[in-house]
């Protein structure tokens, strides 16, 4: 399991229902992806949310590296990099995914937290402490999925979490969901993934 995201950080008085056209038109090309365990299309605007910034942030979770390798070399990718400049695409490898009890529900807010591993902590301790957030979070009122994944490069964890209301019961930037493939999701292993 892999955890992908981009942000395209948009100007302050951007029309985002250029954002909301674009996933109108082309979310559902992902919703057959192979070796894709879901895409949510986000979308997070200036003081929406408490957000300071006009942003559109796609976050994956991938069943299979050759899937995100043919989605971001095989031409699906391009398109995004056409239209607004090549972004950094930030990866992470899974530690957990839990599905919520809301599980069936349309997801209509995301909340993605990112955090630095700080030196001198003992790191299994650490990933299975994300482990148990996921736990944690999946089992809140309201929760569609959980995920947590690490980068060992800038050892940051990543807390993700989908909900079917807008008022979520996890810490971090809240994005609104625009749309979400999911043709993987089933086959995502849960729990811990080591």
């Amino acid at each position: 399991m892999h955890a992908m995201q981009y942000e395209l950080t948009l100007p302050a008085d951007y029309d985002m229902g250029v954002i909301r056209g674009r996933v109108a038109r082309v979310g559902h090309l992902l919703d057959d992806w192979d070796g894709l365990g879901f895409k949510t299309y986000l979308l997070r605007e200036r003081g929406v949310h408490g957000s300071p910034v006009n942003q559109y942030a796609p976050f994956y979770l991938w069943n299979t590296v050759e899937g995100m390798n043919r989605f971001l070399w095989g031409g699906a990718f391009q398109g995004l990099v056409n239209d607004f400049g090549r972004p950094e695409v930030l990866g992470w490898s899974g530690l957990a995914y839990e599905e919520g009890d809301a599980a069936a529900s349309p997801a209509v807010v995301a909340v993605r937290r990112r955090q630095p591993i700080t030196e001198g902590g003992e790191l299994a301790a650490v990933m299975e402490d994300a482990v148990g957030e996921t736990r944690r979070l999946a089992g809140e009122d309201g929760a569609v999925l959980a995920a947590a994944a690490v980068d060992p490069h800038r050892w940051e964890l990543v807390h993700f979490s989908l909900w079917e209301h807008d008022t979520p019961k996890a810490e971090g930037d809240v994005f609104q969901v625009l749309h979400l493939s999911a043709p993987g999701r089933a086959v995502l292993p849960r729990g811990r993934q080591w």
